[in-house]
C-alpha cells in the first residue's frame, strides 16, 4: 500500500515538473474581445493585448473599446484556467514618446505605477514592453538616444517595485545585432525579466532593397539573420535559455520588381505588402511555391508579375516548436493570431508539435 502511495506521488511531482518545464506558446493578438472567442485557445499559455500605448507618462487604455476588448480577452480565463493575459506597450510605429518619458525618473516612475494600477484593475497578468528600439532607430522620425539603454534598465526595475509578485514581465527583441549590442543591458534586465520575446521576423524588413527569409530558422551563406542566429547570440551573451521565446510569422511578405534567378530568393526587390496567413491562398494564387532545406523556410515565386513571398507554413511552425523544444527555449511566440485561420491554422500546428500530439 505504501508503495502504491508513494508512486502516485512521484508520478504526480513528475507530471507537476513536466507541466512547468513545458515549453510556452505565446499568441500577441491586436483583436477585440468578440473575435478572440472564435479562436481555440486550448494549449495557450499568454495572449498579448496589443497595444496599449502612452498618454503623458502614463500607460493608457486608449478609449472604451479598448477597454472592452481588454476585459473580453482576460474573460477567456474562465474557460482556459492556464492561460495569462498581458498588456502590451508600443509595437512598430506605437512607441514615438518612449524615449522622452522615459529620459525622466518622474516618467519612468509614472508609467511604473500605472502599468501596475491597469494590470490590477483589469485582472490581467503582467505586461509585455514593445519599445522599438531603445538607443537604435527604429520607426522613421521617433526619438531615440544613448539614455534609452540605461533608463530601459531603471524601467525595469520600477516596474517590478510595483508590480504584484508573480506578474509577468517580458519585452520583445529585435533580431538583429545593432539591437542586440546597443538597446539592452542584458546583465542588469534578464535577471528582472521572465522572458524575452526574440522578433525572428522582419529578418528581412519593409526598407530592405533586397529579398531574404523574412522568418527563417537557421542562417544560410546570403543570410546570417535567423531564429538560430539570435537564439545563439543571446545565449552567448548570457541570456539564459529557459528565457527565451522564438518568434513565428503569421503573415507573409511580398517584394515586387524581383528577377526569377534563384526562383527570386536573394535578389533585389521592393517591398510591396504583407499578406496574413488566413489570406495565403486566395492572394497568392500565380506563384510557385519552394522549400529553403537549410534555413527551414518557404518561399514563393511568381514569375509572371515578378513578385517575390516570404513566409512561414505548417512545415516551417512545426520545425520551429520542435527547435524550441530541443533548445530548451522558454517557449514560442508569433504575430499575430488575428491573422491565423479560425481553425486548422497555424496555431494548431504549433500547441500539437509543443505538446507532442503530432
Amino acid at each position: 500500500m505504501k508503495n502504491a502511495i508513494l508512486f502516485i506521488l512521484i508520478s504526480f511531482f513528475l507530471s507537476c515538473e513536466k507541466s512547468t518545464n513545458q515549453p510556452k506558446v505565446i499568441a500577441y493578438y491586436t483583436g477585440n474581445g468578440e473575435t478572440i472567442n472564435e479562436f481555440d485557445l486550448t494549449g495557450v499559455n499568454q495572449i498579448i493585448y496589443s497595444f496599449l500605448h502612452l498618454k503623458g507618462n502614463e500607460l493608457a487604455i486608449d478609449n472604451e473599446a479598448d477597454s472592452i476588448s481588454l476585459l473580453g480577452i482576460v474573460n477567456q480565463k474562465k474557460n482556459h484556467p492556464n492561460l495569462k493575459v498581458l498588456v502590451s506597450l508600443g509595437g512598430w510605429g506605437g512607441c514615438k514618446t518612449c524615449s522622452d518619458v522615459f529620459n525622466t525618473v518622474e516618467g519612468r516612475d509614472d508609467f511604473a505605477k500605472s502599468t501596475a494600477r491597469i494590470i490590477e484593475e483589469y485582472d490581467a497578468d503582467g505586461i509585455d514592453l514593445d519599445w522599438e528600439y531603445p538607443a537604435i532607430s527604429g520607426f522613421p522620425g521617433h526619438t531615440y538616444r544613448p539614455e534609452d539603454k540605461d533608463n530601459f534598465t531603471d524601467l525595469v526595475v520600477r516596474l517590478r517595485k510595483y508590480m504584484k509578485k508573480g506578474d509577468i514581465l517580458s519585452f520583445a527583441a529585435g533580431g538583429f545585432d545593432r539591437f542586440f549590442d546597443n538597446s539592452i543591458d542584458w546583465e542588469k534586465v534578464m535577471p528582472l525579466i521572465d522572458n524575452v520575446n526574440l522578433m525572428s521576423y522582419d529578418l528581412v524588413s519593409g526598407f530592405s532593397k533586397f529579398t531574404g527569409h523574412h522568418t527563417g530558422l537557421y542562417s544560410t551563406n546570403e543570410q546570417k539573420r535567423s531564429g538560430d542566429y539570435g537564439v545563439n547570440y543571446l545565449k552567448k551573451i548570457g541570456v539564459p535559455a529557459q528565457k527565451i521565446v522564438l518568434g513565428a510569422a503569421f503573415y507573409g511578405r511580398v517584394y515586387e520588381n524581383v528577377s526569377n534567378e534563384n526562383n527570386g530568393l536573394y535578389q533585389s526587390g521592393k517591398f510591396k505588402r504583407g499578406i496574413g496567413h488566413s489570406n495565403f491562398e486566395e492572394q497568392t494564387k500565380g506563384f510557385e511555391f519552394y522549400w529553403d532545406s537549410i534555413a527551414k523556410a518557404p518561399y514563393a515565386y511568381d514569375k509572371e508579375n515578378k513578385l517575390f513571398f516570404t513566409y512561414d507554413d505548417k512545415k516551417s511552425v512545426r520545425l520551429k516548436s520542435k527547435y524550441v523544444k530541443e533548445n530548451g527555449l522558454h517557449g514560442i511566440m508569433f504575430w499575430q493570431l488575428m491573422n491565423d485561420k479560425k481553425s486548422d491554422g497555424l496555431l494548431k500546428v504549433m500547441v500539437n508539435e509543443i505538446n507532442g500530439k503530432q
